[in-house]
């Protein structure tokens, strides 16, 4: 066979590889889409995180409420969560979730499925065939609880703002607010004063 006629074929054979050879596409899970309504917090394509995990909505709603310590109810595509809630709370639990219950630890595929032995739920990967059991990741509210005082630097998400203007993040059970910030950008801020659950932090600058 003629060297051109094989890079021909062989060409020929490449044009018809599916994309999912030819191309790995990254695995990304959508950001929650989140809104508050008074006391409550909305996240609106709930549906379209599950179908990305390829997992039972109640599974990963029942996490959430746990790990969130608040009530919620699914309602079509949606979750309501009773408890105002920022947007970067719910995706460090998503974050965490996918990391424990769809991610295999050996090839960071998504192509994953749990199965039952005993008590012991098991991450089998399809991709790899590798499988783990799922190891929860134990969570403290006191460590949220104690991070906030007075001089306390902490990095935050502006996901509000206030009545007179000022940014409003949140850290635990704290509302934090900060001048001069605008909603949507993280920021380093530097805590100077606490009082009950609220506080007040300006920007800190290195």
């Amino acid at each position: 066979m003629a060297e051109n006629d094989y890079l021909s074929l062989l060409d020929r054979a490449k044009a018809q590889l599916p994309d999912t050879i030819e191309k790995h596409e990254r695995f990304t899970v959508p950001e929650p889409d989140v809104f508050q309504e008074g006391k409550t917090t909305v996240v609106r394509n709930f549906s379209k995180i599950v179908d990305a995990l390829r997992r039972e909505p109640d599974h990963l709603l029942q996490y959430l409420l746990k790990e969130l310590g608040t009530p919620g109810t699914l309602e079509g595509e949606r979750v309501i969560f009773k408890a105002r809630l920022s947007g970067q709370q719910i995706s460090d639990k998503i974050l965490n979730y996918t990391e424990t219950f769809v991610l295999c630890s050996e090839c960071g595929r998504p192509d994953t499925h749990i199965n039952r032995e005993g008590r012991i739920l098991i991450l089998e990967c399809e991709a790899c065939g590798a499988h783990r059991p799922v190891k929860v990741k134990k969570t403290t509210k006191t460590v949220e609880k104690n991070v906030l005082k007075e001089g306390t630097i902490v990095e935050v998400l502006i996901d509000d703002v206030g009545k007179k203007g000022d940014g409003v993040a949140r850290v635990g059970d704290y509302i934090i607010y900060v001048p001069g910030t605008v909603k949507g950008v993280k920021v380093k801020i530097k805590i100077t004063k606490v009082s009950g659950n609220v506080a007040f932090a300006i920007v800190h600058r290195e």
